[in-house]
């Protein structure tokens, strides 16, 4: 697990006045003003948050220190972290995209089929992109429970039943 878990990124500067738009990795995307101050990967870098609206495809938000458009155009593409202590604890059967990549997945016969990659969703579900020694691609898995009925995170590994022909 990491000690700083991803939870935006700066998608560019919005209007003249020193706002960004900004995407958020929070379930409720609003929430992540909660999680401030926000981080640069580096760490050298801390931004306070006041989101003013949603609009499509992100937020429009405010980073203290951030006052003009020059200043938003700069921070392009910064992903913003907050340290993981920061984060609510979640029900067993759920889990934080960053404590799933690295993962060993092994089928429900003890194969070892590779590791997670990263976790997408593309608007429908969650999909754990695994890679591997033995695989000449990356291979999506639907991240379901009828899929991915195991997941130990003590062990670091998952166990999949996934679908005919996949691997």
């Amino acid at each position: 697990m990491t000690d700083m878990v991803c939870v935006g990124a700066v998608a560019g500067a919005y209007g003249v006045r020193g706002e960004v738009r900004l995407k958020s990795f929070t379930a409720d995307a609003e929430a992540i003003a909660d999680y401030a101050p926000l981080q640069t990967e580096d760490g050298m870098r801390e931004f306070g948050v006041s989101v003013t609206r949603a609009i499509k495809n992100g937020l429009v938000a405010r980073l203290t220190g951030v006052s003009t458009k020059e200043d938003a155009d700069a921070l392009k593409g910064v992903r913003l972290y907050v340290p993981r202590d920061r984060l609510p604890d979640l029900p067993d059967d759920e889990f934080y995209y960053a404590d799933l990549i690295g993962l060993e997945v092994r089928d429900t016969g003890g194969t070892v089929l590779g590791h997670v990659k990263s976790v997408q969703n593309h608007g429908a579900a969650d999909l754990l992109e695994i890679h591997g020694p033995d695989l000449k691609s990356t291979v999506l898995l639907p991240f379901t429970h009828e899929v991915v009925p195991t997941i130990d995170m003590e062990a670091a590994r998952i166990i999949a039943d996934p679908p005919e022909g996949l691997f």
